[in-house]
């Protein structure tokens, strides 16, 4: 027989999927140990999970794929294809209804383009502190875009109001924010997407311990370090309004020592999820605020416990090393509800924090 891990490997389903499907009836194990209610598989069920796969990737309804699992083995194949016909049909009228919608909002959205005036930038000058400058990069910048299909994401936003300079990043799955204060402007407010590489120029130009000065002209930014500078054009492209994106206050805090967790999730358990996702870290938050990684164990459903949440492991370990630097060796995690964002923060500094997106660990 082969265990869960087992038919989740050599199936591409994962085993939080298995343990949906078992739930939701649809492919129930062989054998249960009664004891540590870990599950078995038959090994013919191997085909019935790779059937079961396809049909999930195809967008099959569930009550479908149980009757397609029921009729696959048998002689009379008419309901099967019976049943994919008529989710072939719903596919292509979804796709037609979707069109139309789609074709809608983009009527609006030209017709919202149009009568908006087109936004000129103000030219700006202002210095602020080199150090300041380059942590404040380093807390945002792993988390910019490299989807080609996002180019909005594909940069750090410069946020400049008053005397504070915000910078942000977002490839959606995770978000960055830092704020540092600068000198010589106290105007309106002024938004910029600096392209990533720019950022990475800056960011080395930031080096040093006196002040740099930051100047716009039009879409045209120049950051400039005694007679050294590194200039270029930003993107043009307006960045979301990463407000609405803000942690909310409340939920629960827990304090971590930076190396030990890091130790905890490079060497500890991992969810694998189907084929091409990423590996998770499912962090358990107990009532005390201590954080311990949970193994992926059968008997632990964590997509239904509230005390428990998937991340990325990689997203983790990156915004740990970001909020990490210089020297912090701890840090303060903050959890709400958990569909909603885990917030990283620097104890002693609640000018930049990281949001990571959770994971839903059920099929």
């Amino acid at each position: 027989m082969r265990s869960i891990g087992e038919l989740a490997r050599d199936s591409g389903l994962g085993v939080s999927a298995l343990r949906f499907y078992d739930r939701a009836g649809v492919l129930v194990p062989a054998w249960v140990d009664p004891v540590s209610g870990y599950r078995w598989y038959e090994p013919e069920q191997l085909e019935e999970a790779r059937l079961l796969a396809r049909l999930r990737r195809a967008g099959m309804p569930l009550a479908d794929i149980r009757l397609v699992l029921a009729s696959w083995s048998g002689a009379d194949t008419d309901l099967v294809r019976e049943l994919f016909k008529a989710h072939l049909c719903r596919l292509e009228l979804g796709l037609s209804d979707a069109r139309s919608e789609f074709s809608a909002l983009r009527a609006l959205l030209d017709h919202r383009e149009n009568v908006m005036t087109s936004l000129r930038i103000p030219a700006v000058r202002l210095s602020v502190a080199a150090p300041e400058l380059a942590a404040a990069l380093d807390a945002v910048r792993f988390a910019v875009s490299t989807d080609p299909a996002l180019p909005m994401l594909g940069g750090v936003l410069f946020d400049i109001e008053g005397e504070s300079l915000r910078v942000v990043a977002t490839d959606r799955y995770r978000m960055a924010f830092a704020r540092v204060g600068v000198a010589g402007r106290d105007g309106g407010r002024v938004q910029v997407v600096v392209p990533g590489p720019l950022a990475d120029a800056m960011r080395a130009l930031s080096d040093g311990e006196g002040p740099v000065r930051l100047s716009l002209d039009g879409d045209r930014v120049t950051l400039e370090a005694g007679d050294r500078q590194t200039a270029g054009r930003c993107l043009a492209h307006e960045f979301p309004d990463y407000h609405r994106l803000l942690p909310r206050a409340g939920g629960r805090r827990a304090v971590v020592e930076v190396a030990a967790f890091r130790r905890a999730l490079e060497t500890g358990p991992v969810r694998s999820g189907e084929a091409g996702a990423p590996d998770l870290s499912v962090l358990g938050v107990a009532d005390d605020g201590a954080v311990t990684l949970c193994a992926d164990a059968d008997g632990a459903d964590a997509g239904e416990d509230p005390n428990r949440v998937a991340v990325n492991r990689e997203f983790l370990l990156a915004a740990l090393a970001a909020l990490a630097s210089g020297a912090r060796d701890r840090l303060v995690l903050e959890f709400g509800a958990p569909t909603a964002p885990i917030t990283i923060r620097r104890p002693d500094d609640e000018s930049s924090f990281s949001l990571l997106m959770p994971v839903r660990l059920e099929g």
